[in-house]
């Protein structure tokens, strides 16, 4: 035998190669490939967005005793405000380079950025943060993660690089060695005649045995034959001539049993990993090209070494079934072997030695045809089949058709992944069952690539239809969502096809076969192709693209992408993995590459494989690209890594015990996993966290282990920060949840808010860093500073989550001024928005109070992403998940400051719609990301149906006009659906914790200090009139006349702000008489009206009662304490005035016109109310004159109860040639048993211009 060390078969030493080309490409002393500097990831944004804002950094060094505070504008670049650090402390210019990092953290900012690019100062802005960093000279700092030296002198081999479990090594063969040796004394013996051919027999069966106790059939035959010589000695044979003989075949039937050994050992090397060879290696056949063989493909199934002995006892017959696929395709019929039962040679094998032809010739096989081989059994007593096990392979590696024979583990699974790959059919082990199978080797078969047919044209002109036929298909964004009917039509228009009007993968993925003769037009189009975003090259790594030359055109696309961008996309790279044809792929290598030149890729692309190593089918690919990983970083980053994954043992082991604990148990195990976290910190001093390799830390802090009360028993970990200057670094580690399913979704957001930003819109989103750390378990951040809503609904008593007032009280005690307030108010609005778009697409459920969070700054951001695409929650047959989205009563009354500022929902509606519209204009995008990951198992991931729902959701057929409509009405949907707030109520009830409601409550309305007793008494307080803003509370208007003052103030009050001063009169004085509110209506019809009666009729018995209630304290802060308008002593009409201003109704509009076809966008109203000052029903009516009113009457519908209602519906006309001559009559109504006429305006169609938002004023108004 012949040592290997850098391996025994093309695919393994394919890998060797490839790491040791990467070597050399970046050595250790190139600064660029081999920086261990933990650089923040900058981003490109528009000018305008962060350009001239001013930061609020803090500088510390040692060369100064205080910090230097300074107010550096976005744009700055990070060396421009190094400079200005260095002239404050007078050292300007220096020779030195110098760097900023950000404090608690070994994060880096890059010199030539500017400030505002980089992602972790836009995160400590966002909350008006002041961003602490650290000056360092660059010669200084530590980069603990470099390779070293001896890590590009270290040779690879395949020990090193898969380690000995995964090698048969020639060192742990020396047992094999040494029955060869045995064998070779014994053939000796027999030449000699001094043995029987029984011992022969028995060491060749103890060669077999060694070598997976295969027993191929040269071994059989060649025994045969020895079996059958004649043995005879010298002195009995007759005539000397006849011994002579007798040796000759001896002899030869000895050296075929020795060449049958050594094939044996051949193929043995060539089907597994191993480090070695067999000497006598048998020569190439010679070579013919693909394209030149016309005969049919056709190979041998011959046996089945190694049967499990109760397979024997259960089934009668066998067979294997075989099937040809390219692309999860089947290419013909499976052919099926017949049914054949156990035999005895050497061993209990099942001995088929049946050719299997497939009515296929070859030259019109693609090259990434893979074969998949089937092992099924006929159990005794049943006609029912049943599949044992399964096994696949390539037909062609290195371009080369298989040949020889091949010995294969089969996977005992009684299931086959949805696309069979060469990841899946990874043969490096001899383990199970072995299927052995042979394959023609006369010749030797390439396949040579064509080159694209570059005198393919179109004679004929495209039509219109044809182009519009291309755009509608395109739509569909996804290969997967395409009918047979449409890859036609597509393909056959594929040379009118561009970036413009389609995508690549459409276009490719629409090619009936992708044989030899075809890939010359398919490569045509590829190399025409223009690609207008790199990320556009996404969708040609699918499973429906195994074409080599297809995905390497990807990988270059790819390769203009940022490290930075790189980062965000690996979870779809690392599945992508899946279908390259070997490890030494462009795919990999990039990945290798960018993994050498950046850590941050490195860490994230080791977290990943770590998780993908759980999937069954990939195990072993993933396994050769995990360690080909830890091969080209080096042993300072291994080693880090290996510490990091103790650490997380040793957190999942104790959580692990904390939950199978009992309650009264847990804390016990608490400081138990306390003690090891201690014990592993003092071992290894420092160690980095897996969810962000900047952080560094050195223990957890004296309560930094605890659980929470859920049902998952999440366990909270508070780690001490090595960086004296950072703070405590909090984690969750949960168990018992698919974390990739909230890597995925906070993925998605994370690259939403990307685009938003890119495109100028700030939608103020908060995403945390999320990580799976092995199956079913993983790391989440800790968002500082963030409360849930159910905890602020708990606050409130048990009807907290049916309060609207809840959340605005709650952001009203954490902003007590006016500035803090309004800016927490548009936080909010922009942040529920993005959160709005997010969770709609991606059909986030399980939306209860305690998976929303809130920041006192006004960020909301949702959590707990088990349930999306969706899959909602159910409480038996009841879905709980009715609302498009989580956007709430509460959630309105905050933005529009209790109802009384309507038009920040319209200003929210706006975001919503601006945001979604952005977002479809790259679902091909976000479509191939989630195709990406349907190989990838998650639970609620893996059908196209799935991906079909994001889609569905994306809408990319609809036109802008169309999606903000649709968004609009989703936007009411969820305003109006009344089962989320009652799932908030079920919620809270069932973790209601034993808390004193009262005193919760006292944290958010705290009564306000005593004022000084007002010199001017309140004369009277009279209702004048009320009026309500759409689904919200009505507010009543009430002038408060004082004793000595001149003229009197208007205010505005709920209803139930009435009652609570109500209620808190009867607490002050329970023992004198007060005036009583109506308890039950008998009909809720004109409740407004009947309510400002009741209040009348209070106001009035209040004021005329009891002097010491009158005059108190409360009524006078209830009345005089609140924002109000100043009023001259004046009639009633006068007052109402005040009320409600005469500013002029307007409506805002969006007029398109193409083919033919006029849209009309009725977006938003303003200032239309009803001649009483109430809200109205409001509808429109539109009239497109000339024409009959009955024939171009068109409505919308209602919105109730608001004075600047959000509409956001479309109105359309077809077979509108012109707009010359034509008048748009709008007309808005209010809904009654007599509608009421509001206002009207007439346009002209040919003054307006298309396609631009605008206000029209409303005329004609009896208002």
């Amino acid at each position: 035998m012949l040592e290997t060390p850098k391996g025994s078969n093309e695919r393994v030493s394919g890998i060797v190669s490839m790491l040791t080309k990467v070597k050399v490409k970046y050595p250790v002393f190139n600064d660029k490939s081999n920086s261990a500097i933990i650089w923040s990831p900058v981003m490109t944004f528009p000018e305008n967005l962060f350009w001239n804002r001013p930061f609020t950094i803090t500088v510390f060094t040692e060369m100064l005793p205080d910090p230097l505070h300074l107010k550096p504008y976005a744009g700055s670049t990070v060396k421009e405000l190094i400079f200005e650090v260095l002239r404050h402390m007078n050292l300007y210019p220096r020779k030195d380079i110098y760097v900023l990092k950000l404090c608690g953290s070994e994060e880096f900012l890059q010199n030539g950025h500017t400030l505002g690019s980089h992602e972790s100062i836009q995160y400590f802005q966002k909350f008006n943060n002041d961003t602490q960093l650290q000056l360092l000279k660059q010669t200084a700092v530590q980069q603990h993660l470099a390779r070293a030296p001896e890590d590009d002198q270290t040779e690879i081999n395949l020990n090193l690089l898969l380690g000995c479990e995964y090698v048969h090594s020639l060192s742990r063969s020396r047992r094999l060695l040494t029955v060869l040796e045995s064998y070779s004394k014994e053939m000796e013996n027999l030449l000699k005649q001094k043995h029987k051919v029984d011992n022969v027999v028995e060491e060749v069966k103890s060669i077999c045995s060694l070598l997976c106790s295969a027993e191929i059939k040269e071994i059989t035959v060649a025994v045969e034959k020895l079996c059958l010589v004649p043995l005879k000695k010298e002195r009995d044979c007759f005539y000397f001539s006849c011994f002579v003989f007798f040796k000759d075949l001896l002899e030869k039937a000895m050296e075929e049993l020795s060449a049958a050994i050594s094939q044996l050992i051949f193929v043995y090397c060539s089907s597994f990993n191993t480090d070695f060879q067999s000497v006598i290696i048998s020569p190439s056949p010679p070579i013919k090209d693909a394209q030149e063989n016309s005969s049919n493909f056709s190979f041998i199934v011959y046996a089945v070494h190694k049967i499990p002995e109760k397979w024997m006892k259960r089934f009668n017959f066998f067979s294997v079934s075989c099937s040809l696929t390219y692309a999860g395709k089947q290419l013909c019929r499976t052919k099926i072997t017949g049914n054949i039962s156990v035999r005895k040679y050497f061993f209990m094998l099942i001995c088929w030695n049946e050719r299997i032809e497939f009515p296929f010739q070859i030259k019109t096989i693609p090259c990434e045809t893979m074969l998949t081989l089937k092992l099924c059994g006929s159990p005794i007593n049943s006609k029912n089949i049943t599949m044992l096990g399964w096994t696949a392979l390539p037909l062609y590696s290195k371009r080369t058709l298989i040949y020889g024979t091949r010995l294969l583990s089969l996977a005992l699974q009684t299931e086959l992944p949805l696309v069979v790959s060469p990841g899946v059919s990874e043969n490096c082990h001899p383990e199970g069952v072995i299927l052995e199978i042979k394959f023609p080797e006369v010749i030797q078969i390439k396949f040579k690539r064509p080159d694209p047919n570059l005198n393919r044209t179109y004679t004929q002109v495209v039509d219109e239809q044809s182009l519009k036929e291309i755009t509608n298909i395109s739509q569909k964004q996804s290969l997967l969502l395409l009918s047979e009917k449409q890859k036609t039509s597509l393909w056959n228009n594929r040379l009118y096809c561009n970036s413009s009007n389609c995508f690549l993968p459409l276009v490719l993925g629409s090619a009936p076969v992708w044989s030899k003769g075809t890939l010359s037009d398919i490569y045509l189009v590829l190399k025409n192709w223009s690609f207008s975003n790199p990320l556009d090259a996404l969708g040609l790594l699918t499973s429906s693209f195994p074409d080599q030359e297809v995905r390497k055109t990807a990988v270059q696309q790819l390769k203009n992408l940022s490290n930075d961008y790189l980062v965000d996309y690996l979870p779809q790279l690392v599945q992508a993995v899946k279908f390259e044809w070997n490890l030494d792929s462009p795919l990999v290598k990039y990945l290798l590459e960018c993994s050498m030149q950046n850590s941050r890729v490195a860490h994230q692309f080791y977290w990943l494989l770590e998780t993908a190593l759980e999937e069954d089918y990939f195990h072993s690919w993933y396994w050769k690209l995990l360690a080909a990983l830890k091969f080209c970083v080096g042993k300072s980053q291994k080693a880090e890594w290996d510490k990091q994954r103790t650490l997380i043992n040793i957190i999942a082991e104790t959580a692990e015990k904390v939950r199978e604990a009992e309650n009264s148990k847990r804390q016990e195990v608490i400081q138990e996993g306390k003690v090891r976290l201690e014990k592993f910190f003092q071992r290894v001093h420092t160690c980095r966290l897996p969810l962000n390799q900047a952080y560094v830390v050195k223990g957890i802090d004296a309560d930094g282990l605890a659980f929470f009360p859920s049902n998952a028993v999440p366990l909270k970990v508070s780690f001490l920060n090595a960086d004296p200057l950072g703070q405590n670094i909090n984690i969750i580690f949960k168990t018992g949840d698919d974390m990739r399913q909230d890597i995925l979704v906070l993925q998605i957001a994370r690259i939403m808010n990307r685009i938003w930003l890119q495109e100028g819109l700030d939608m103020q989103m908060i995403t945390y860093r999320c990580i799976s750390t092995g199956k079913r378990q993983g790391l989440v951040e800790m968002v500082p500073n963030a409360t849930t809503l159910a905890k602020i609904h708990r606050q409130f008593g048990l009807t907290g989550p049916l309060n609207e007032r809840t959340i605005e009280a709650w952001f009203s005690h954490h902003n007590p001024t006016q500035e803090n307030y309004e800016m927490a108010v548009n936080n909010f609005v922009y942040s529920c928005a993005g959160w709005c778009v997010v969770t709609f697409i991606l059909g986030v459920c399980d939306r209860h109070n305690d998976n929303i969070m809130l920041k006192s700054s006004g960020h909301m951001f949702h959590i707990d992403f088990g349930k999306f695409l969706g899959h909602a929650q159910m409480c038996g047959t009841i879905q709980r998940d009715r609302a498009p989205f989580i956007f709430t009563s509460e959630m309105e009354y905050f933005i529009t400051e209790g109802k009384t500022k309507q038009q920040h929902f319209r200003d929210f509606v706006e975001h919503c719609c601006q945001a979604y519209n952005i977002i479809r204009k790259h679902s091909q995008l976000f479509m191939n990301l989630v195709e990406l990951m349907l190989p990838a198992g998650m639970p609620e991931l893996e059908k196209v149906e799935d991906m079909e729902y994001v889609y569905q959701k994306l809408r990319p057929q609809d036109s802008d006009l169309e999606a903000t409509s649709f968004f609009t009405r989703k936007i009411r949907e969820s305003l109006e659906c009344l089962p989320v707030k009652l799932n908030n109520l079920i919620h809270t009830l069932a973790n209601m914790q034993v808390i004193d409601s009262a005193k919760e409550n006292s944290q958010f309305y705290p009564l306000q200090a005593e004022k000084e007793e007002a010199e001017k008494l309140i004369e009277k307080a009279t209702i004048v009139g009320f009026n309500r803003e759409s689904n919200s509370k009505c507010l009543y208007s009430v002038t408060v006349v004082q004793t000595k003052g001149k003229g009197a103030k208007l205010i505005k009050k709920s209803y139930e702000e009435f009652c609570d001063l109500h209620k808190e009169l009867k607490k002050c004085f329970p023992s004198l008489p007060l005036p009583e509110f109506t308890k039950v209506y008998v009909s809720f019809r004109d409740i407004d009206k009947k309510r400002m009666n009741d209040i009348k009729s209070y106001l009035e018995n209040l004021f005329s009662g009891s002097y010491e209630v009158a005059k108190s304290k409360i009524v006078k802060r209830f009345f005089l304490d609140e924002p109000h308008t100043s009023i001259p002593e004046e009639s009633g009409r006068s007052v109402l005035k005040l009320c409600f201003p005469q500013v002029i109704p307007s409506v805002q509009l969006l007029v398109t016109h193409k083919d033919n076809k006029l849209s009309i966008l009725i977006k938003h109203f303003e200032n239309i109310h009803l001649m009483d000052g109430s809200a109205p029903n409001a509808y429109v009516e539109i009239y497109l004159l000339p024409g009959s009113k009955e024939s171009t009457l068109k409505r919308t519908k209602f919105i109730s109860k608001n004075r600047s209602p959000a509409f956001n519906e479309i109105i359309e006309y077809d077979g509108v040639e012109d707009l010359q001559g034509h008048v748009m009559r709008l007309i808005v109504k209010s809904k009654a048993i007599r509608d009421i006429f509001l206002g009207a305006t007439d346009i002209p169609l040919s003054t307006i211009k298309l396609n631009e938002e605008k206000w029209y004023p409303l005329g004609n108004c009896i208002i």
